[in-house]
């Protein structure tokens, strides 16, 4: 009787040593993909945006980040097999998360300046701009220099933002600089200040955006072409590399000019 109940103990134990042993096989071979590549076998880059910058970067009726620097984001990591995961966090905080090394991307409009270069490493240029007035239709504000003592709007330490230093000095508290360009805008309208600074194509879609509001543009040759690149924490050479061979693909390939409507090169 000993016997034959020691023999069931030994067979109980071995089923649940099997049983145990299937668990962890199991368990080893189970679960996703690891985050990183978001279970499609591809590197996913973070991108920071801020997105009231239309028509680079807007949010749509169903919440998604859309826009010009979306859509040529994607076209390179269609060309170069990787993935994009936008967040959008706001216009200085895309500068600080890409320092920190909390996003992988800066994708917001953003014009290559040489201060900025010390800081961090663009991509090449993939989009020309310049730099616009924008006031009331019945102001007689007609010139870059007719701002020197007036009140001017801008959108935080964006290039508007440095031309309307350069222009009065960094000190001047005739400068407002608020979190975007929309409401840079705004506070002209309401008469807070004279006029406004911005982006020619942020400044014309807003315009598109709201043709109920009387506004004029002014051109002035004072102020220089920028040129937009994506940007990447100072030093990081291999997305960088990544990033300029698939802007160059879809350059010559022509889906850029596609993007944008211009034949920029």
């Amino acid at each position: 009787m000993k016997k034959r109940v020691s023999m069931l103990l030994m067979l109980v134990a071995a089923l649940m040593l099997a049983l145990v042993g299937c668990g962890a096989k199991e368990d080893k071979s189970s679960g996703s993909a690891p985050a990183e590549d978001g279970g499609s076998g591809k590197k996913v880059y973070k991108v920071g945006t801020e997105a009231t910058f239309a028509p680079f970067e807007s949010i749509d009726d169903k919440g998604n980040i859309v826009g010009i620097d979306v859509d040529i984001l994607q076209a390179i990591a269609d060309e170069m097999n990787f993935e994009v995961e936008w967040q959008n966090i706001g216009w200085e905080p895309v500068f600080q998360t890409i320092k920190n090394g909390e996003t992988d991307i800066g994708a917001s409009g953003i014009t290559i300046t040489e201060e900025r270069k010390q800081s961090f490493d663009f991509t090449e240029p993939y989009y020309e701009s310049q730099l616009l007035i924008v006031v009331k239709e019945d102001s007689k504000i007609k010139s870059l220099a007719e701002l020197k003592d007036k009140k001017v709007s801008v959108q935080i330490n964006a290039t508007g933002h440095l031309a309307a230093k350069k222009l009065q000095g960094d000190a001047s508290t005739n400068i407002m600089a608020f979190e975007n360009q929309p409401v840079a805008i705004q506070e002209m309208l309401n008469g807070n200040v004279d006029a406004a600074i911005g982006d020619n194509a942020v400044v014309y879609e807003y315009i598109k955006a709201h043709p109920d509001q009387k506004l004029k543009v002014i051109e002035d040759d004072a102020f220089d072409k920028e040129y937009y690149g994506f940007m990447v924490q100072k030093g990081n050479k291999e997305l960088l590399n990544l990033l300029n061979e698939g802007l160059q693909k879809i350059k010559d390939n022509g889906k850029l000019k596609e993007i944008t409507g211009s034949d920029f090169k």
